[in-house]
């Protein structure tokens, strides 16, 4: 498996980007059962990286769908940012995916950028 920014044999509706100040996870497509798993790894992995930057920003411009299952994932995931002391934000989330997190109650735990 490549570095973060090797996008060789990645995902076509995922990969991740990164530079100094921030990692950025772009997710597109439709995150349900089938990708949530793999939504949690690359966002588990940009989280834990030694010597990573402390801002985790989930991309979620081209994501399409989400069922509870990649809700449950984004979750997790910013569970383990705050045991590691980071910070992750949710940008650009379309409507369907901003309702999910109204009425689940969930939207109080991301800051959301790019609307």
């Amino acid at each position: 498996m490549g570095s973060m920014g090797d996008q060789e044999g990645r995902d076509p509706g995922m990969w991740v980007d990164g530079g100094d100040q921030r990692v950025v996870v772009h997710v597109g497509g439709e995150m349900d059962i089938d990708r949530a798993q793999m939504l949690y790894n690359a966002l588990h992995v940009a989280i834990t990286q030694t010597g990573g930057p402390n801002e985790i920003v989930a991309d979620l411009s081209e994501m399409s769908f989400c069922d509870s299952a990649g809700l449950n994932a984004l979750i997790r995931a910013h569970h383990t940012a705050a045991e590691y002391g980071k910070h992750m934000s949710l940008r650009a989330p379309r409507p369907q995916f901003l309702r999910l997190l109204e009425i689940t109650g969930a939207d109080v735990l991301f800051p959301i950028t790019g609307t």
